[in-house]
């Protein structure tokens, strides 16, 4: 079949290779220049890197398994990586379990009760329950005040900012399931892995594997319509020319769907609110020595202007970013937050602040270069009852398909739950058998 696949983010592209592996020939339509969406990648002017951080667990055995499927097996590199947290002006390592146990921030009690809080969400299954409770509401009844304020906070703070105060406990709990979920038996849970040189060796791959089938992939091209074809099948307009396909995916947001799509092709029920979505600012520093010696710091002090501290040159061998330290230091806020149309010189000056606060033994000469990206929309934001508001979508047309991130009602947004979502739709779906 001749297949159209709107949208060249990575559910875009996981779909076009599966598609692709099944004899189909597909074409991609990318409005961006460079594929992979939040999952792409940024020339940092010494190397070229993901533009913001990725990694991937031992957990992740969808992603995992379909990088090994695309024949990228051999990339895959996992390293030992350490947890920091920021709390009063000190840095504390809680990378195992001694170092957990001696955390003065709360004692004995409030680490057992931790310790049953993970035990605990990682066994539940009913989701839908936890819709309706707030997360700091749960957290705080399982275990308890202290360790609420000087963990979960700090963490919450760190993947959502202050949005937090609204978040359902289902974000806690697909964070929770995540880390416990089936391991590959292989690696050690303390290890992270990525992929050498980054998600652009996945995309090149992904790039090349399509073409070798026969597919096109076109970047820089806005879909403006997509309408049924009378004979059957579904008419895709860009650039001004119009083009016929057996069967259209579109994997875009649904405001964007709206705007491009055929009013009879599908029905977009409405709710009384709109989904949310957050945002990030994310700046990476590059220097010449590294700021921690952790991947990840979680930030309990109020006064730094970021969010976290990612350490991304601990977790990713030197050799592949020309022997500098990369370091990411991210800001989620709302979508429609100001701060995301900053200029840059503003944006750097703010985040200097919070970086000579951290680290003021850190030196101008240290400093290479310091690069700002944003993203208006990197996930839903999981409000109570959330699954309630995300619009149903329903397809009038056999010929045509909706696959989007927000379809994740009772999950977070990572590349592993991408490669399963697309799995099971392709499962599920009469796609590759009408």
């Amino acid at each position: 079949m001749k297949i159209g696949i709107i949208g060249g983010g990575i559910t875009g592209l996981v779909l076009a290779q599966r598609l692709s592996n099944q004899g189909n020939i597909v074409t991609v339509f990318d409005n961006n220049n460079q594929l992979g969406g939040l999952t792409t990648y940024h020339d940092y002017g010494l190397f070229t890197w993901d533009r913001f951080y990725h990694v991937i667990l031992p957990s992740d055995t969808h992603l995992i398994n379909f990088i090994r499927d695309i024949g990228l097996g051999d990339k895959l590199r996992w390293h030992r990586s350490l947890t920091g947290f920021y709390d009063n002006k000190k840095f504390y390592s809680i990378s195992n379990a001694i170092e957990f146990l001696r955390f003065p921030l709360f004692g004995l009690i409030g680490k057992i009760r931790l310790a049953f809080t993970l035990l605990y969400g990682s066994r539940i299954n009913n989701w839908q329950r936890l819709e309706k409770i707030l997360v700091a509401d749960w957290l705080l009844k399982l275990g308890g005040r202290n360790t609420y304020e000087k963990l979960w906070k700090p963490l919450l703070l760190s993947k959502l900012g202050e949005n937090y105060k609204r978040i359902s406990a289902v974000f806690i709990w697909a964070y929770i399931r995540r880390l416990f979920s089936a391991r590959d038996s292989s690696l050690s849970k303390e290890q992270l892995g990525y992929v050498s040189g980054g998600y652009k060796t996945v995309i090149d791959r992904l790039e090349e594997l399509i073409k070798a089938s026969g597919g096109q992939v076109r970047t820089s091209t806005a879909v403006e319509y997509i309408a049924p074809a009378q004979e059957g099948g579904i008419w895709v307009e860009s650039q001004g020319k119009k083009e016929h396909f057996d069967k259209v995916i579109f994997t875009g947001p649904v405001n964007v769907l709206q705007q491009v799509v055929a009013n009879d092709l599908v029905k977009v029920s409405q709710t009384r609110e709109t989904v949310e979505y957050l945002g990030v600012v994310c700046m990476t520093l590059i220097t010449r020595k590294a700021l921690i010696p952790y991947y990840v710091v979680n930030i309990a002090d109020r006064n730094i202007p970021f969010t976290g501290v990612i350490g991304m040159s601990n977790l990713v061998s030197l050799e592949e970013t020309a022997g500098y330290h990369m370091t990411f230091l991210p800001k989620y806020i709302l979508s429609t937050d100001p701060l995301l149309k900053q200029p840059d010189d503003e944006l750097r000056q703010v985040f200097f602040q919070g970086i000579r606060l951290m680290f003021p033994e850190l030196k101008q000469d240290d400093i290479v270069a310091a690069h700002i990206n944003r993203a208006m929309k990197v996930q839903p934001l999981q409000v109570l009852n959330y699954s309630s508001l995300v619009p149903k979508v329903s397809t009038e047309n056999a010929d045509f398909f909706v696959v989007n991130t927000s379809q994740f009602v009772n999950d977070s947004v990572n590349n592993n739950a991408v490669v399963r979502h697309v799995d099971e739709f392709l499962k599920k779906s009469t796609l590759l058998n009408s």
